[in-house]
């Protein structure tokens, strides 16, 4: 729509047909026939708009209705500027608010955009926090359980390490004593039957004093009681050790086989990395359900890397919850019969002596766990 902010012509006025009607309307009304041109008419009068001449309106012989005619024309043509002049006015302020909602929508967008990306960072933090407390929440479970299997094996230590040993010295002791016995008594078969059978039951009691005192040192090393929180240590040897304990536990002398090569000393934690073999071997024994089932433990040295390689034959893990096995208090077990943080703490551990660990597993053909070590 034209501003008028230049000098208007007649047809921006009033469109050719329009303007045709108001010629028609006039005409009926001063039963006069008029004749209305842009270009000058001699004896015309002049139709004016804001002082401009905008045609020339004819009307033969009567120059008063042509007079009135013009003016009427220039009447109506004033209010068509008028017109004009506010819906203009209107499509301008329309235009300009139209263009500051745009601004201020734009505004908005980059404002929402902005607050998109910093409450998306908020929840990656908060995410990120969540989870550095659940990792500190396992830790400080398993600190706890470590502390207390620790101070259980302090006590352990010394109410039974003493008694143990005279217990030692005295077999030792009655042995050398049954000898000089021996030879003071009549030598017939009932007597050498009964001296055959006091030195079985010394023998078989050394043997179990023996393995009272190994089982309290494989606690001891185990809990880490008597060595630094950082120290190099012997995989194989946490290995032999977690076995022991395992076998001690189940009171039964468990299907492991153990196919160890020699590994060099890896600096790290002692009793966590044996509760990481610890767990792991625990879910191995538990997963064996069919007799003629069996746990390989095997240790490899590489040029780059350590690996312990923990597998059985049991009952595997389905395809559908291999995903989840790591995940904190997740468990097949029934309710009750794991806590569901063994291999999630097994998992951690090894990360933090920044190793990997790696699970394969079939249902009904069994498991094997990696995991890898790089030397430095």
């Amino acid at each position: 729509m034209r501003s008028f902010e230049d000098d208007p012509k007649l047809l921006d006025m009033l469109s050719p047909e329009r303007l045709k009607r108001l010629l028609s309307l006039i005409e009926t009304l001063s039963s006069h026939s008029l004749r209305l041109e842009e270009k000058y008419l001699k004896e015309a009068e002049p139709v004016e708009f804001n002082l401009e001449c905008l045609a020339w309106l004819h009307c033969p012989g009567r120059p008063d209705v042509q007079q009135a005619a013009a003016r009427l024309l220039e009447f109506i043509l004033m209010y068509v500027g008028k017109y004009r002049l506010a819906a203009n006015m209107h499509h301008d302020t329309t235009r300009a608010s139209y263009a500051e909602l745009e601004r201020q929508n734009i505004a908005l967008q980059v404002s929402e955009a902005r607050f998109r990306l910093l409450s998306e960072e908020l929840q990656t933090r908060v995410d990120a926090q969540v989870k550095i407390i659940e990792k500190t929440q396992r830790q400080l479970y398993e600190s706890a359980r470590l502390r207390a299997v620790g101070q259980l094996a302090a006590g352990v230590a010394h109410e039974i390490n003493n008694p143990v040993g005279f217990i030692s010295s005295n077999l030792r002791v009655a042995s050398d004593y049954l000898n000089e016995i021996s030879e003071k008594l009549p030598d017939d078969k009932n007597t050498h039957l009964m001296l055959e059978d006091f030195r079985a039951l010394l023998s078989e009691s050394v043997s179990g004093a023996r393995r009272i005192a190994t089982i309290v040192t494989d606690l001891k090393t185990f809990s880490n009681i008597d060595q630094a929180d950082f120290t190099p240590c012997s995989l194989n040897a946490l290995l032999g050790t977690t076995c022991h304990l395992l076998q001690a536990e189940h009171k039964a002398t468990l299907p492991l086989r153990m196919e160890l090569t020699e590994l060099s000393p890896l600096a790290g934690y002692p009793a966590k990395l044996s509760q990481a073999f610890y767990n792991i071997l625990d879910n191995a024994v538990k997963a064996l359900e069919k007799e003629g089932g069996e746990i390989r433990i095997i240790s490899r040295q590489h040029q780059a890397t350590q690996e312990i390689i923990i597998e059985d034959n049991g009952c595997g893990i389905p395809q559908d919850v291999q995903a989840c096995v790591f995940d904190p208090f997740f468990t097949t077990r029934p309710v009750g019969a794991g806590s569901g943080l063994g291999l999630t703490v097994a998992r951690d551990v090894i990360a933090a002596h920044e190793g990997e660990i790696q699970l394969d597993s079939q249902e009904g053909q069994g498991t094997r766990i990696t995991l890898r070590f790089w030397n430095k």
